[in-house]
């Protein structure tokens, strides 16, 4: 085997190193995390429930490198992992870009009211337009609405009750109080641990990840 092979895995582990930790780290965040605390109260479950591996992901709509994770890593966990059952996904929202990252997470519960989450949660990221730039809108969230054939009305007067901001609000303190202080970060845990990727890492990283747990 040539040094050039050789050296691929080493360098893998030296990325993974660097954006790997494992949790808990300290008492009160081995307190809160429970395996039924970090699945519940998020987006509905991508793959299959009974998977052993859970990917736990945290992001705001209009966070570049959380569009850069959805346009590209997940494509290839989704297809290797997730369909082949043996990892599922959750997400929970962490808007740190302001009220309308809070509003796109609203309108995605709105929509899964609708049995449609994660239609509109991909049409959220297939339509970004940066961040703080203004593009989610009451107009651009009705057109998204539209493109994945919810009832207007219905998802519409959702969003007028604010029906979902204190599930957001509460999702959003909930990722401060265990340690949560950027977009995108991850979660990836079994029965027995817990470790947590920061930013949008190379597919190797959650490769490298997954092969460990």
């Amino acid at each position: 085997m040539s040094k050039a092979f050789l050296a691929i895995p080493i360098a893998i582990g030296i990325i993974a190193g660097l954006f790997l930790a494992f949790y808990p780290e300290s008492e009160n965040e081995s307190k809160l995390l429970t395996k039924s605390n970090l699945i519940e109260n998020g987006s509905p479950i991508l793959g299959n429930s009974g998977a052993p591996i859970t990917i736990l992901e945290w992001g705001d709509y209009q966070c570049t490198y959380c569009y850069r994770f959805h346009q590209n890593t997940l494509d290839t966990i989704n297809q290797d992992f997730i369909e082949t059952g043996k990892v599922k996904l959750v997400f929970k929202d962490f808007p740190l870009n302001g009220p309308d990252s809070l509003l796109a997470a609203e309108a995605s519960y709105c929509a899964e009211d609708q049995g449609k989450y994660w239609e509109y949660h991909d049409e959220l990221y297939k339509n970004w337009g940066g961040e703080r730039t203004g593009w989610i809108t009451r107009v651009a969230l009705d057109k998204f609405a539209q493109n994945v054939n919810l009832e207007l009305e219905e998802f519409n007067n959702c969003l007028d009750e604010k029906k979902y901001q204190n599930r957001v609000i509460a999702i959003h303190e909930f990722g401060k109080e265990i340690g949560i202080d950027a977009t995108p970060s991850f979660l990836v845990f079994n029965d027995e641990k817990i470790i947590k990727i920061r930013g949008n890492q190379p597919l190797e990283v959650f490769l490298k990840t997954i092969d460990d747990l």
